[in-house]
């Protein structure tokens, strides 16, 4: 009898490590597929390898067209399945001292940062550094607002004040130097002493506001124990291959360190002097390049950011659609049809406007940087024909609506009078800091 249950303790053991060894091969199979795709570098050299002689002839004749009638002033890159089919600089970086764009120029990425902010926030979820329903408090034990948390922050169903004009505000009365940047952590204690008043309670409806990624961004901070910027070279950048990607803080630099300026009205004579609302960073902050931002979005697909499965809640629609078409995950606006998703964000501060489109089933990506500040984003219809990729445009889908950052109906193509090279002899720029004007938005 002893032996016998010996024997089949023996027996009892072997099979549990027989089943033991059988399933790591799979276990780690299915935990780390992408762990190969993940030490291994995305080629960017062969990413980003493009023949201009090979350019897509009628998105050039487009974009020649929208520079020349529409204003457009700034970069465009256009891929298919991923490879470079057209890219191109048209205009100016820096109108007062005549410096031309490259597509080397880094942009200001104005609300397209969200996307990388985003991002950080699922990577650090997926490393056990925070759940999406812990609260801001958790965090930041003095925030005044109670009942938000990182997924209302990230669908922008927090409630909370945009923290831009209700700051705003604050400096202007209290008469404060404008010229210094704050950091996140000043902006946070900002609103923790004056309180603004919400916009709305937790979880009660979609209200697109900076605030929410300004927050993500000093969550960042706390949760990963490193600044903003640091985490974001490390973590984004870095392993996306993304060498011309930076976060820029006016809390850090006296002068911003890049030599595109953005211009706003419509004019060459305004170009928009940075304040210290380009300090906090998360919902902006990010400068950057067409062809980094295209490797982002090869990384993202490759898996070597967030796994698949995270990006998919990222692209899962949290809001009610608008014009039955629109929507917003995870630091993405959405644009939804039968058999057709983009993926998309647009941007616009301080006389830099910009879209960044990802069609997720046709892999077509469109990327333009602008720093006019003229409408001419408005007029894409034909570029999203030619390319395969729907029309992404609320005013394409019913009267009801215009898209977040569709705030001004911009002028016929043929109503602009003469091209944008034309317009040297206007009067030396002059600066401008925008009152309370919708561009600070986005």
């Amino acid at each position: 009898m002893k032996l016998l249950k010996q024997g089949l303790l023996t027996f009892t053991v072997a099979l549990l490590v027989l089943t033991s060894c059988s399933s790591k091969p799979g276990e780690n199979k299915g935990s780390s597929a992408a762990s190969p795709e993940k030490s291994k570098p995305l080629d960017t050299k062969a990413l980003l390898a493009y023949n201009p002689r090979n350019a897509d002839k009628q998105i050039d004749a487009f974009m020649q067209h929208l520079h020349t009638a529409a204003g457009f002033n700034g970069n465009i890159l256009v891929a298919k399945k991923g490879k470079i089919v057209y890219q191109n600089a048209f205009g100016w970086a820096n109108y007062p001292h005549q410096d031309s764009l490259t597509l080397n120029s880094q942009f200001e990425l104005a609300s397209i940062s969200k996307t990388m902010t985003s991002t950080a926030i699922l990577q650090l979820m997926e490393r056990g550094k925070l759940r999406l329903e812990d609260s801001v408090q958790q965090f930041f034990p003095n925030f005044p607002y109670h009942g938000v948390t990182i997924r209302m922050l990230l669908t922008h169903r927090s409630g909370l004040p945009n923290y831009v004009y209700a700051i705003d505000d604050v400096f202007r009365k209290e008469h404060r130097d404008q010229k210094k940047g704050v950091t996140n952590q000043q902006m946070m204690d900002l609103l923790a002493q004056y309180k603004p008043a919400r916009y709305n309670l937790p979880d009660k409806g979609y209200h697109y506001n900076n605030s929410n990624f300004m927050v993500l961004g000093s969550i960042v901070e706390k949760a990963a124990h490193m600044p903003y910027a640091d985490y974001m070279m490390r973590n984004v950048f870095l392993p996306a291959g993304m060498k011309h990607t930076n976060v820029y803080s006016k809390a850090t630099y006296d002068k911003i360190p890049t030599k595109v300026l953005g211009h706003d009205r419509n004019s060459w004579r305004y170009s928009v002097a940075q304040n210290y609302l380009d300090g906090p960073v998360g919902d902006k902050g990010i400068y950057s390049t067409v062809g980094d931002l295209f490797l982002f979005d090869r990384a993202l697909r490759a898996g070597k950011l967030i796994k698949q499965a995270t990006q998919d809640s990222a692209y899962t629609n949290r809001v009610p659609l608008k014009n039955g078409h629109f929507g917003y995950g995870y630091g993405w606006h959405l644009f939804e049809a039968p058999n057709e998703k983009v993926v998309y964000h647009t941007g616009w501060w301080h006389g830099y406007r910009h879209n960044f489109l990802r069609d997720m089933k046709e892999d077509v990506v469109i990327i333009l940087l602008d720093n006019m500040t003229n409408g001419s984003l408005l007029h894409l219809d034909d570029l999203f024909k030619m390319t395969g990729m729907p029309v992404v445009r609320a005013r394409a889908y019913g009267r009801g609506g215009e898209e977040e950052d569709e705030q001004a109906r911009a002028p016929t193509l043929e109503k602009k009078k003469q091209p944008v090279k034309k317009q040297k002899k206007e009067p030396v720029a002059k600066h401008s800091t925008v009152k309370k004007h919708k561009a600070h938005k986005h």
